[in-house]
């Protein structure tokens, strides 16, 4: 690839930062957590590089953190890493039962794809013939009916103008699970938060809502 020609995909973005930056970016074999404000060291280290946008880095970091090697190394008492690969601050509770939770519903979603799949081959088989085809999905749509009971959802609060202000724990719905995080700059066009996997993003306060720890 031309150097002067950008990157197009996360894959390129992320294996361009594990050629840049090896001893905390990999593609493949186990990950290492990364730092929390990760995204702006790479901001000011990348400055200058036509290659890779903030909009795409930002998109990269957040496919790499969603993925399954990535959330299994977020692990209670594990160190996180910075650029040069050193050691960083310490994965506490919550965080690693958030990686725990988002490894286990991707894990149900690709076993939920596959079982539909599989339900529509016999159909397509004709080595079938004297055998029709049972009734697969009774039998998965009672046992779905008896053991999603629905539960109470606690709505958490939203924010007043007295948490809007820098540390302030907080969390925030990124697909369909609420993701912890912690308020680094409030400005007039949005709040600046950083995620619990070391990404920082800007949101509405509105999309904010109080962490269960907090006052």
């Amino acid at each position: 690839m031309d150097n002067s020609e950008k990157f197009s995909s996360s894959k390129e973005v992320i294996a361009f930062l594990a050629e840049t930056f090896p001893a905390c970016f990999s593609v493949e074999g186990e990950a290492k957590p990364l730092k929390i404000g990760i995204f702006q060291d790479l901001c000011e280290q990348l400055e200058g590089e036509t290659r890779v946008s903030k909009t795409m880095l930002r998109s990269s970091l957040r496919h790499y953190t969603n993925s399954w090697r990535y959330l299994h190394a977020v692990k209670e008492g594990a160190h996180r890493v910075n650029l040069l690969g050193e050691q960083d601050a310490v994965i506490d509770k919550e965080h690693a039962e958030h990686a725990l939770q988002t490894l286990t519903e991707s894990k149900q979603k690709v076993a939920e794809k596959r079982q539909q799949q599989n339900r529509k081959k016999p159909s397509d088989k004709k080595s079938y013939k004297n055998k029709p085809a049972k009734p697969i999905n009774s039998k998965v749509k009672g046992t779905n009916s008896k053991s999603q009971t629905p539960k109470a959802k606690v709505v958490p609060a939203k924010l007043t103008d007295q948490d809007l202000v820098v540390g302030t724990q907080v969390t925030v719905k990124i697909g369909k699970s609420p993701m912890p995080a912690t308020i680094t700059e409030v400005a007039k066009d949005g709040v600046n938060i950083q995620l619990a996997t070391g990404m920082s993003v800007k949101v509405q306060a509105d999309k904010l809502r109080l962490a269960n720890n907090s006052k």
